[in-house]
């Protein structure tokens, strides 16, 4: 698994969160990494999720330079 720990006390708009929450919890796709579960530890959520081995996609598409084929096989999948 991964956890990912968001402060709320950051976070402008907390609604939002919590309807990305319900979203991921009730869709379930393989191409998709699933939500597992959350928990509030003090003033952060932890998120659990499905481990996926590579890191998330914003860190990949900062640190690589894709071309258009690329970019459009990864919103395809």
């Amino acid at each position: 698994v991964a956890i990912k720990q968001v402060s709320l006390g950051k976070q402008p708009e907390k609604d939002l969160i919590v309807n990305e929450l319900l979203v991921v919890r009730d869709n379930k796709h393989p191409n998709i990494v699933n939500y597992l579960d959350s928990y509030l530890v003090g003033d952060k959520l932890w998120i659990i999720m499905e481990y996926m081995d590579g890191g998330p996609l914003s860190s990949v598409i900062k640190e690589v330079c894709m071309d258009e084929g690329q970019m459009a096989a990864i919103c395809r999948e």
